[in-house]
């Protein structure tokens, strides 16, 4: 369980800067680097709400990325992103298409599989870390996250993955 101090508020402040660019980190996979930031303050603003009850989670940090994950869907979904391309050689419409493309995909899988999968590949959890945020055994985390990458494949079709089979393409 997270280390918790006298002061509610210093514990939160400090927990914030920690796991703050963590959460840019996903949204920004997400929606790009103009809406990720709102998306993770926002996450960061339910946790606030909720912090009796958050700041005694023993995955807090796992529990605001899913929620910094879930906030920028909702962004990639009523905003049109623009984000600033990572290649300089890359189209900014290229990376917009393939942003738009991983979100819908990633929208069409059951709720469990598109946690698994962003928790595993975009935040980078451990399989056992991705279990305690979701409340699953290990076991049941492993078949979600199975069966959310052959459906992605289905979706994105087979070379889009590039036959991985770790999730590496997101």
């Amino acid at each position: 369980m997270p280390e918790m101090t006298e002061d509610p508020e210093a514990e939160y402040d400090q927990w914030f800067r920690a796991c703050f660019p963590r959460a840019v980190t996903i949204a920004r996979r997400v929606v790009g680097p103009e809406n990720a930031e709102d998306a993770a303050l926002e996450a960061f603003a339910i946790a606030f709400a909720r912090w009796k009850r958050v700041r005694e989670l023993p995955y807090r940090d796992g529990w605001v990325l899913k929620v910094a994950f879930h906030e920028a869907l909702k962004h990639a979904d009523r905003d049109e992103p623009r984000p600033q391309p990572a290649d300089p050689y890359a189209s900014s419409e290229d990376e917009v298409v393939l942003r738009r493309t991983l979100v819908q995909a990633l929208l069409r899988l059951p709720r469990r599989q598109r946690e698994a999968v962003a928790l595993r590949y975009l935040v980078d959890l451990p399989e056992r870390e991705v279990a305690a945020v979701l409340g699953l055994s290990t076991g049941t985390v492993k078949t979600h996250l199975h069966r959310g990458l052959t459906r992605l494949r289905a979706v994105l079709g087979p070379e889009s993955l590039g036959g991985d089979t770790d999730g590496s393409f997101l």
